[in-house]
């Protein structure tokens, strides 16, 4: 059976995207998105809690989240959930990864960097490949 992975969030960027290349020249950017969930609890009171979701944009992508994002950014991402692992530099052990690859995204704020509700879309950014 073909499996299937798909995830869709909401939220704000936690910090300036680090955009890098690797050794073949590829532009990728890594963030986080901080995703607000309300919930309640079994008293009926909500609480609040937020997810922080590590994610990583290739190509040219990548080299416009380094050019429009910032910390603070509302985006609605689309993309596959990769997980992976690596020795620790230190000897201590493996460590474990989990992030999103983004397919798409739109950038919810207005593009003066106002938390306006206009989708701004760079012409020519690679955004919105899947978006229809």
């Amino acid at each position: 059976m073909r499996g299937f992975n798909r995830v869709i969030i909401a939220g704000n960027l936690t910090q300036d995207p680090e955009l890098r290349y690797t050794v073949n020249k590829r532009a990728y950017a890594r963030f986080s998105v901080a995703v607000n969930n309300r919930y309640k609890d079994m008293n009926g009171e909500y609480q609040e809690t937020t997810d922080y979701i590590n994610v990583v944009a290739w190509g040219p992508q990548a080299e416009t989240c380094g050019k429009y994002l910032k910390k603070g950014s509302p985006v609605l991402i689309e993309g596959r959930i990769r997980t992976g692992s690596y020795d620790a530099k230190d000897g201590s052990g493996k460590r474990y990864t989990t992030e999103i690859w983004v397919d798409s995204m739109i950038m919810l704020g207005s593009r003066e960097g106002g938390s306006g509700s206009g989708n701004y879309q760079p012409s020519g950014s690679g955004f919105g490949a899947h978006d229809g």
